[in-house]
C-alpha cells in the first residue's frame, strides 16, 4: 500500500509536469505563429514597396530614354478602349493646343551628359532594390522553412507528451484500483485478526486459570487417587473375607 501511494504521488507529479510542458509548448507555438505573421507582413510590405519603387524608377528611366536614348525607349502598352472611349479621346486630343517647339540642339550635348549620370544613378538604385528584394525574399523563405520545422517538431513533441500523459494516467488508475483492493483486504484482514486476538485472549484466560489452579487440582487429584487406592484395597480385603466364610460354611 505504501509503494502504491508513493507510485500514485510520483505519477501525479509527472502528469502535472507534462501538462505544464504541453501548455508552455502551445504558448510557444502561438507566439511563434504570431511572430511569423508579423515577419511575413513586414516582408510582404517591403517587397511591395521595393517593387513599386523599382517600377517608378523604371518608368522615370524610360521617360528619360525617350528623349536622350530613343533606341532604349519602350513604348507603354496602350490600354484597350471601347468605341465610345476612343471617340472621346480623339475629341479631347483635337481640343488640346499643339506642343511647344523642341529646344535647340545647342544644349543637347550637355543635357545628354546629365541624363547619362542620372540614368546611371537610377540603375544603381534599381540594383540596390533588386539586392534588397533578393535578400528579403531569401530571408522570408528561410524564416518560413524554420517556422514549418518548428511547427512539425512541436506537433511531434506534443503528441508524444500527450501519449505519455495517457499512459501515466492509465498506470495511475491501475495503482489506485490496486490500492483500493489492498485497503479492502487490509480491512478484512484486520477484522479477522481482531477476532483471532479475541479468541486467543479467551484461550489465554482459560490457560491462566488452569495454571493458577494447577497445584490445588494436583493435590486434590492426588488425594482422590489415594482415596481410590485405599478404597480398592478395602474392597479387595472384604472380598477375601467373604471368600473364607463361604468355604467354611461349605465344609460344614
Amino acid at each position: 500500500m505504501a509503494n502504491a501511494k508513493e507510485g500514485i504521488s510520483t505519477l501525479a507529479e509527472e502528469i502535472e509536469a507534462l501538462g505544464d510542458g504541453i501548455n508552455a509548448l502551445d504558448k510557444q507555438v502561438a507566439a511563434a505563429t504570431e511572430q511569423r505573421k508579423e515577419e511575413h507582413a513586414e516582408a510582404t510590405e517591403t517587397l511591395t514597396s521595393d517593387n513599386a519603387a523599382k517600377q517608378l524608377i523604371d518608368m522615370a528611366k524610360n521617360r528619360m530614354n525617350k528623349f536622350y536614348a530613343p533606341k532604349l525607349y519602350k513604348e507603354a502598352p496602350k490600354p484597350k478602349l471601347s468605341e465610345e472611349e476612343r471617340i472621346s479621346s480623339n475629341f479631347a486630343l483635337a481640343q488640346v493646343a499643339p506642343p511647344p517647339p523642341p529646344e535647340t540642339f545647342g544644349a543637347y550635348a550637355k543635357k545628354g551628359e546629365e541624363s547619362t549620370g542620372v540614368i546611371a544613378m537610377m540603375d544603381m538604385m534599381i540594383a540596390d532594390l533588386d539586392k534588397e528584394i533578393t535578400e528579403v525574399d531569401s530571408e522570408e523563405k528561410e524564416a518560413q522553412k524554420e517556422y514549418e520545422q518548428l511547427i512539425a517538431d512541436s506537433a511531434a513533441k506534443r503528441a508524444a507528451d500527450a501519449k505519455s500523459v495517457e499512459d501515466k494516467e492509465a498506470e495511475k488508475a491501475a495503482l489506485e484500483a490496486r490500492l483500493l483492493k489492498d485497503e479492502e483486504e487490509k480491512t478484512a484482514t484486520t477484522k479477522e485478526a481482531m477476532l483471532t486476538h479475541e479468541y486467543l485472549a479467551e484461550v489465554h484466560g482459560d490457560c491462566d486459570w488452569l495454571l493458577s489452579n494447577f497445584a490445588t487440582r494436583k493435590t486434590a487429584r492426588a488425594g482422590e487417587i489415594d482415596a481410590l487406592t485405599k478404597a480398592k484395597a478395602v474392597l479387595s480385603g472384604a472380598d477375601y473375607s467373604l471368600l473364607q466364610s463361604a468355604q467354611i460354611h461349605h465344609h460344614q
